[in-house]
């Protein structure tokens, strides 16, 4: 098992108020950041959001991260299903454009919030108004869809009050938003990984580790794998594109030392709005001692499933009800996917307790099967015969065909020749661990199909990419050479996605829902982000309800700034 290391030590001390007699950084500096107070909550059908620069100390060196009034996360907004809201958001910083996306909720296609799609954008002194009526209810989020602001702190919860009580009852409920923070500037990030995409992956295969498979499997097979990998060129640690080497991971705004505490008396049912608001970070939840009843998928009601463990997506919403008891105080453990780090926060009867943080899990290595790849021993629930290949292989008959646009194309490095659904693998890292992990299988929505038709026509996308070139599309071609992807006003069609590439992508498609199918062909469960892990294929219906332009994009923000991103246009 890994412990976490001085630097994250020191990350957590910085905000946790410990680390100001250790001299890194100073009690004016501090007084300056916002995280010594809760996340506001705001609530009413008239809302006042003022986007702003804000000093903040997260790991010992001040920076300046973008806010809205003035906190990090956003304001929690608490609305009412049936209510008609005003959302005024004005840009108080100097020399950028901004903008506000709803994610998840129904609205009209201008007040969704993209720059160059749904509107202008918000130009520095400016306000704009966004109005729309409320039609759902549940746990959703919001956050800027300009540039990378997401990542500079513009994201915040959204709680949705139904007009029907929930099917659970519950005694008191906590927002809690995981998010991943940079000392860098998020351009000097991205610009990083596209001169050196695995410049954050800090847990590489050494030497010693060529000795140790060696002496385990034999010279051959060490050698064999090794060859295998590098025709990938990809390593078999690369499991995120940006590490705990710069990230500090956050929750509710603070991080591991700062310990967001949320308060429960003994014998309280607890809802838990779990939302992933992180730029690129996928991360592994669980609550140790507490058994976790997972009620809510993306905003919508799920039959219950029992979990020690839940994957959470970039982007993904679940709403989850404890019970503590029998200990004053539980860890809230979030450990991002590739273990170099944690979000965490107390669950305890009055403030200022703590419970034992989990060691993280030891580190992750990617198998073939993993990858989509055709060789070596599958993961429990994946196929063994799902498989990528590169591009110019000769695989015979009877595998996945794949649009034109890929064929000869510089930013495409791999294909997924039998990809599989496997919606009930709980993934890498978390296969056979000892606890009880959620699955996409384990999900079922409380209502049937909600539109009741047949799909009418299949469109299928390719998720592609190039590892070293760090290039991300759709059919191996970027937005910037796209057309927009048709939908008629009213029609009802299935979309099949094929992960071509070595990496998981959270796909996000705006302004209408998309409904999850099963293996049959059936409907499973609605969400608003349908994770792809490598080598998928999965499908969805879609109820093209809601006319205008939307984007539809991968969720992790630098592939969608790498071109991962098509418009979606419904016409009459």
């Amino acid at each position: 098992m890994a412990s976490p290391t001085r630097r994250t030590f020191v990350k957590g001390l910085a905000v946790g108020g410990a680390a100001a007699g250790f001299g890194l950084w100073q009690p004016s500096v501090w007084a300056q950041t916002t995280r010594r107070q809760p996340t506001p909550e705001l609530s009413g059908r008239t809302f006042d959001l003022r986007i702003g620069a804000t000093p903040v100390n997260l790991t010992g060196a001040s920076r300046t991260a973008l806010s809205v009034n003035g906190s990090i996360p956003a304001p929690t907004l608490r609305w009412r299903e049936g209510d008609s809201l005003t959302l005024r958001v004005s840009n108080d910083l100097d020399e950028e454009d901004t903008s506000i996306h709803w994610h998840g909720i129904l609205l009209p296609a201008n007040m969704d919030g993209v720059p160059g799609l749904s509107f202008h954008g918000i130009r520095p002194g400016e306000t704009y108004a966004y109005r729309f009526d409320v039609k759902q209810g549940g746990t959703y989020w919001y956050h800027s869809h300009s540039a990378l602001q997401e990542q500079r702190g513009v994201y915040g919860a959204i709680v949705i009050d139904p007009l029907k009580p929930a099917p659970f009852p519950y005694d008191r409920e906590h927002v809690i938003v995981l998010s991943d923070w940079t000392d860098e500037d998020p351009a000097r990030v991205f610009g990083k990984l596209k001169k050196q995409s695995d410049y954050y992956n800090y847990n590489q295969r050494t030497f010693g580790d060529f000795i140790r498979d060696t002496r385990r499997q034999g010279l051959g097979a060490t050698l064999a794998d090794r060859k295998m990998w590098g025709e990938m060129r990809m390593a078999p640690t690369d499991l995120a594109d940006v590490s705990g080497s710069t990230y500090t991971y956050l929750m509710n705004g603070a991080t591991p030392a700062g310990n967001w505490t949320g308060l429960f008396k003994s014998g309280e049912r607890v809802r838990l709005r779990f939302i992933n608001g992180a730029a690129m970070s996928y991360f592994d939840v669980r609550i140790p001692g507490l058994k976790m009843t997972v009620v809510a998928a993306d905003g919508q009601y799920v039959h219950p499933v029992s979990v020690d463990e839940f994957r959470i997506a970039v982007a993904e919403t679940f709403d989850v009800i404890v019970e503590p008891s029998g200990q004053d105080a539980f860890t809230i453990f979030a450990q991002s996917m590739d273990r170099t780090g944690y979000a965490a926060g107390t669950l305890a009867v009055r403030q200022g307790l703590r419970a034992p943080v989990p060691d993280l899990d030891s580190r992750q290595l990617l198998t073939m099967a993993d990858m989509g790849m055709a060789h070596g021993p599958a993961p429990a629930a994946a196929d063994p015969h799902a498989g990528h290949v590169m591009p110019g292989m000769d695989m015979g008959g009877g595998m996945q065909a794949h649009p034109a646009s890929e064929k000869g194309n510089p930013l495409v490095d791999s294909q997924a020749m039998a990809p599989m659904s496997r919606l009930d693998d709980p993934g890498v890292g978390l296969r056979d661990n000892g606890r009880r992990v959620l699955t996409y299988a384990d999900l079922r929505s409380l209502f049937d199909d909600p539109d009741g038709r047949e799909p009418g026509r299949t469109v299928e996308l390719h998720l592609t990419g190039h590892m070293a070139k760090f290039a991300w599309s759709f059919d191996g071609v970027k937005f910037a050479d796209a057309e927009p992807l048709r939908l008629q006003y009213g029609e009802r069609l299935r979309i099949v996605l094929i992960n071509d590439t070595m990496m998981t992508h959270p796909i996000h498609l705006h302004g209408l829902w998309s409904d999850v199918e099963d293996d049959a062909g059936e409907f499973q469960v609605r969400k608003h982000t349908v994770d792809m892990p490598p080598g998928t294929k999965r499908s969805y219906r879609v109820r093209a309800d809601a006319l205008g332009r939307w984007a539809y994009h991968c969720h992790l923000l630098l592939h969608m700034e790498a071109g991962m991103f098509r418009e979606v246009r419904v016409e009459e």
